[in-house]
C-alpha cells in the first residue's frame, strides 16, 4: 500500500480538498491493506456480511468540530483555532472503528456555491481541475470523487451536500432536520442546516446514515424517528412511485411571476434563466427518468405551486438566522484580532472587517436589514409563510412526518439537483446572483426540513450529471433503496486516475 500516500498526495496537489491533513494517518493506511481485503462487506466466503466502517478513514467538513483539529469554517477569522471538543456525528463513528484523517475545505461559514468563497485555498473538481467542486461542501466531495476517503461528512443548509456531489459524481444524502444531531456544528442557519454524508456508494451512505442518525441530549432540535418510518438498515427493492418535478414548468413559473417594476422584473428573468436547465443536465435528467422506469418505479408529473418563491424565501431565512449566529465572531474570544485598537468595539470592528469575507458580510447585511423593525412582517414572516406553504405543498405528495393515515400519491420527488454541471472560472461562470437563483432545486428540501438524495446518473462532455430525490419525513431508506437499485443496474462513474482502495 506505499502507492496510496502517493495517491494521495498527486490527487491534494490537484485538486487541494484539504485545509488540515492528518499524516500520521495517511501513513497508517500504507499497512492496512484495502486494496488486497476485497468487499469490506463480504467474508472470505463470499457471504453478504453487515456493512461497518471499521478501520475506515474518512474526512471531515471544517465547519464541523473534532477535538484538537482545525475548526476554521474557510474563514481567515478562525484560520488557527483548534477545537476543544469533538461533534456527536464524529464521536458515533469514531466509535464504530472509524477515524479522521483530515478537515475538508469550504465555503467561509458554509456559504456559497463552489467552494471559491473559502478565504483559506480554492478546491478543484476531480473531474476537470479548471472548475469548481460545487459548494459550500466542495473539500468533502472532491475527496470522496478521487477516491482519497470511501466518505466524508459535510453539512447542507440549501444543498451545500448534494450540489457538490452532482458536481463531483458521488453520493450524497441531506437526512430529514432532527434525525441527524447537531452538536458540533458551527451554526449558519440554525433552523435549516444538519449534516450529513458524502460517500462512494448508496450502501455506504446507508452504512454512515445508520450509524450518525438518532437523538442526542446534546442537541435539543434532534428526535428519533417514528416507529412507522422505514429503517435504514431494510432495504427493500419494491417499485415506486415517483413523481416527476418538470424543470421547465419552474423556469415559466419564475418568469410569470415578473412583476412590480423594471429592476424585479430583471431579477426575475435572470433567475428563470438560472433555473432553466442546460442541455447537458436536462439529458442526463431525461435518462435518469428512464432507467428508474426501466427498473419498475412508476413515474408521474407532479406540481409543487409555491416552489417558485422558494430561493427569496430561503435567503431571507437563511442570512437572518446567519446574522444572530455569526455575531458570536467578535475577535475577543477566539480568532484573529487586531494588533490594536482604541476600544472593545473598535476592536470587534476591524476583526470582522478583517476577518469576514465579502460573502459573509453580504448576508450578515442581507439578514439584519430583514431583521429590521418595520421590515420582519415584509420579508422574514412573510418568507416563514413561505416556508410553511413548501412544507404542506410536499407533504399533499409524500405524507406528513408522522405517518398517521394515508393520503400520500408519492414516495418520492425527482428533481435536477442544479441547472448546470459544475461551472469553471472563467468569463463564462455563474454570476453569484445566478448562483444564488440555481439553489431552487435544492433548497427547499432544508425549508420544509425533509430528506433528499443525490446521486450520478451519467457523464455529459466528461462531466458528471447528477439528480436527487427528496422524500416524506424520515424516509431516508426509502430513497436509498430507490438510489441503490439505480447504482446496481448502472454503476457510478468515477474520474480519470481514480483508484478503489475501499472496495
Amino acid at each position: 500500500m506505499r502507492e496510496y500516500t502517493e495517491y494521495f498526495k498527486k490527487w491534494e496537489e490537484k485538486i487541494g480538498a484539504f485545509i488540515e491533513i492528518d499524516e500520521k494517518a495517511v501513513e497508517n493506511i500504507e499497512n492496512s491493506g484495502f486494496k488486497n481485503r476485497g468487499n469490506a462487506g463480504e467474508n472470505i466466503r463470499g457471504k453478504s456480511e453487515k456493512k461497518t466502517v471499521s478501520g475506515l478513514p474518512f474526512a471531515v467538513k471544517d465547519n464541523i468540530a473534532v477535538k484538537g483539529r482545525s475548526i476554521s469554517c474557510g474563514s481567515k477569522l478562525l484560520e488557527n483555532v483548534k477545537s476543544p471538543y469533538t461533534a456527536t456525528v464524529v464521536k458515533k463513528l469514531e466509535a464504530q472503528g472509524a477515524w479522521v484523517i483530515g478537515k475538508t475545505n469550504l465555503d467561509e461559514f458554509g456559504m456559497g456555491s463552489s467552494t471559491d468563497n473559502s478565504a483559506l485555498k480554492k478546491t478543484n473538481n476531480p473531474w476537470d481541475a479548471n472548475r469548481v467542486a460545487g459548494g459550500s461542501s466542495g473539500g468533502s466531495a472532491a475527496a470522496v470523487a478521487a477516491g482519497l476517503v470511501p466518505f466524508a461528512l459535510g453539512t447542507d443548509t440549501g444543498g451545500s451536500i448534494r450540489q457538490p456531489a452532482a458536481f463531483c459524481g458521488v453520493v450524497g444524502l441531506k437526512p430529514t432536520y432532527g434525525a441527524v444531531s447537531r452538536f458540533g456544528l458551527v451554526a449558519y442557519a440554525s433552523s435549516l442546516e444538519t449534516a450529513g454524508v458524502l460517500a462512494d456508494s448508496v450502501e455506504r451512505c446507508r452504512t454512515v446514515f445508520s450509524i450518525i442518525r438518532g437523538k442526542d441530549e446534546n442537541d435539543q432540535t434532534s428526535v428519533e424517528a417514528p416507529a412507522k418510518a422505514p429503517e435504514p438498515e431494510e432495504k427493500s427493492g419494491a417499485p415506486r412511485t415517483i413523481g416527476v418535478l418538470p424543470a421547465e414548468s419552474v423556469a415559466k413559473a419564475i418568469a410569470a411571476a415578473a412583476s412590480g417594476g423594471a429592476d424585479s422584473e430583471q431579477a426575475l428573468s435572470i433567475a428563470a434563466q438560472a433555473a432553466t436547465l442546460e442541455e447537458e443536465v436536462r439529458r442526463g435528467f431525461e435518462t435518469a427518468k428512464k432507467k428508474l422506469a426501466a427498473l419498475g418505479h412508476t413515474l408521474v408529473d407532479v406540481e409543487i405551486p409555491s416552489l417558485k418563491y422558494g430561493v427569496p424565501a430561503y435567503y431571507a431565512i437563511a442570512t437572518a438566522e446567519a446574522s444572530a449566529n455569526l455575531a458570536r465572531f467578535d475577535g475577543i474570544r477566539y480568532g484573529k484580532r487586531p494588533d490594536w485598537a482604541e476600544n472593545p468595539d473598535d476592536l470587534i470592528d476591524k476583526a470582522r472587517e478583517a476577518g469576514f469575507g465579502s460573502e459573509v458580510k453580504l448576508r450578515i447585511l442581507l439578514g439584519a436589514f430583514v431583521l429590521r423593525s418595520g421590515f420582519q412582517d415584509r420579508y422574514y414572516l412573510r418568507a416563514q409563510r413561505i416556508r410553511a406553504g413548501i412544507r404542506r405543498n410536499f407533504e399533499a405528495l409524500l405524507g406528513g412526518a408522522d405517518y398517521a393515515g394515508g393520503g400520500a400519491t408519492c414516495d418520492a420527488v425527482l428533481l435536477p439537483v442544479f441547472p448546470t454541471r459544475a461551472f469553471d472560472r472563467g468569463p463564462s461562470t455563474l454570476s453569484p446572483f445566478a448562483q444564488k437563483a440555481a439553489d431552487l432545486y435544492t433548497c427547499c428540501a432544508n425549508l420544509a426540513g425533509l430528506p433528499a438524495l443525490s446521486f450520478p446518473v451519467s457523464v455529459e462532455h466528461g462531466l458528471p450529471v447528477g439528480i436527487q430525490l427528496l422524500g416524506r419525513a424520515f424516509s431516508e431508506a426509502t430513497l436509498l433503496d430507490i438510489a441503490e437499485g439505480y447504482e446496481k443496474a448502472h454503476p457510478f462513474p468515477h474520474p480519470a486516475g481514480y483508484e478503489p482502495f475501499w472496495d
